[in-house]
């Protein structure tokens, strides 16, 4: 089916110009050697979208805002954790196209050094001007959102509230386009891809891709993807729920085998935002080796997988392996003494 077409009829704010590029990496290749031998990999350039520090939310962010501004919205409601990079954006991309941002944030990832809780993301959170919610871990930050907006609603306010990660079948539209994007890219390159590879938190990324595949009438399968936040029965179960959810809104005869749908749980570590050696490894080769950022929650585990699935052999030779960088380069200025621990 012609996706493009049909995701035109979809409310839709523009927020990325253009597709996003893809390069080689060809020093990961090189500093990976013999374990890399006939398998080439490259980069999808989420992260340099162009609002608000970049990263892949903003995908989201065109079909969730879309549908609030065609809802006469006034305020957008969001939540996440304490540095969440979908919070970020949200208050970029809401003050980009005059609406008011409230973020709930919850303090989900044990953490309580300066650094985590004031600088990275929420610094640029309030600097976009958005209104901050401070929540502890353990609270429901969806219900507090709710209840937030009802209270705004009386007031006179028109308010849209939107998930964690962006990642309502709505948003992963976003990542629907994205797999048309990649399969056009790919031909103007000559490329087929292999395998796609993507972090997994709040699922949208993988589902909306898997969608996009399905709806091209392409299989899913070519997606794989790494549990960050939940393990990896959950990660897959909530990915299946929200391909298929996604699906639905493109077109109500497709179908996503739920075999299709390749969740890995290895690179999670010990919970969400937590640091492991994996990652940091991966961080620092890829900013050593190519100059690039990758962010220490969601990017940082997931090449960590990718690194691993090349080492021991996963993609035969001949293979071509597309690594999609979300962003959340802010990140990193929170995660300041796992990669620079005091004396």
């Amino acid at each position: 089916m012609d996706l493009e077409a049909a995701l035109r009829n979809r409310p839709r704010t523009r927020l990325i110009d253009g597709p996003t590029p893809i390069q080689r990496l060809h020093r990961i290749e090189e500093a990976l050697g013999e374990a890399a031998k006939g398998v080439a990999l490259y980069a999808k350039r989420d992260d340099l979208t162009p609002i608000g520090g970049g990263g892949n939310k903003l995908r989201k962010l065109e079909f969730l805002l879309g549908a609030a501004i065609a809802d006469g919205a006034d305020t957008f409601i969001t939540v996440g954790a304490r540095q969440s990079n979908h919070a970020r954006l949200s208050a970029a991309a809401a003050a980009r196209v005059g609406l008011a941002a409230e973020l709930v944030l919850t303090r989900s990832v044990p953490r309580e050094e300066a650094d985590y809780t004031e600088n990275g993301n929420v610094l640029l959170d309030e600097l976009f001007g958005a209104t901050i919610h401070d929540l502890p871990g353990s609270a429901d930050s969806l219900a507090y959102a709710e209840e937030r907006a009802a209270t705004l609603r009386r007031e006179g306010r028109k308010v849209h509230v939107a998930p964690s990660g962006g990642s309502s079948p709505v948003g992963c539209l976003g990542y629907a386009a994205c797999a048309d994007e990649i399969v056009r890219q790919s031909e103007k390159l000559g490329v087929e891809f292999d395998r796609v590879i993507v972090a997994n938190g709040s699922a949208g990324t993988h589902a909306g891709l898997a969608a996009g595949y399905a709806a091209l009438g392409r299989s899913p399968a070519v997606v794989t993807s790494y549990a960050v936040l939940a393990d990896e029965e959950a990660s897959r179960r909530t990915t299946i729920d929200k391909a298929r959810a996604t699906l639905a809104l493109i077109d109500a005869h497709a179908v996503i085998d739920e075999e299709a749908v390749d969740v890995i749980g290895d690179e999670r570590g010990p919970g969400y935002g937590i640091p492991t050696y994996a990652m940091v490894e991966a961080v620092r080769l890829m900013a050593r080796a190519e100059g690039l950022l990758l962010d220490p929650v969601y990017s940082g585990k997931a090449f960590a997988g990718l690194l691993a699935a090349v080492r021991d052999g996963a993609f035969a030779p001949g293979s071509h392996v597309l690594f999609v960088m979300t962003g959340g380069t802010p990140g990193l200025f929170a995660y300041r003494s796992t990669f620079r621990p005091a004396a």
